[in-house]
């Protein structure tokens, strides 16, 4: 009779499982994961795909749905926002825009911002 395998003591959790992958997660691979989400949720969104010449700091994603403005700097779980990133952030929260720092682990609450 063929048996399960045995669970060994280097499993991990769920919970952590999913966080080490949080983790590993490169910001262009999460830029990907957002934009497939805003696209299935009918927003239109502009990300600047090659930033020489640009002004520093120009959020990753702009995105617009009916009357919303949604605007998110998109980070690895670890990556640090700068200062010029923090003022854009700033200057679109002062004219009314829905305005965001995403990380991988925020993937839920994206979803759930963006439906």
């Amino acid at each position: 009779m063929l048996m399960p395998p045995e669970i060994t003591d280097d499993t991990i959790p769920i919970e952590e499982a999913i966080m080490l992958s949080y983790n590993s997660m490169k910001e262009k691979e999460f830029q990907s994961m957002v934009e497939d989400i805003a696209e299935l949720r009918g927003w239109t969104f502009y990300h600047t795909r090659n930033s020489i010449g640009s002004q520093k700091g120009f959020p990753d994603l702009v995105m617009l749905r009916g009357e919303r403005e949604v605007v998110a700097e998109l980070k690895s779980q670890k990556g640090k926002i700068s200062e010029e990133q923090k003022d854009w952030l700033e200057k679109y929260k002062l004219v009314g825009a829905e305005v965001f720092l995403w990380r991988p682990s925020d993937i839920r609450d994206i979803e759930e911002i963006l439906s």
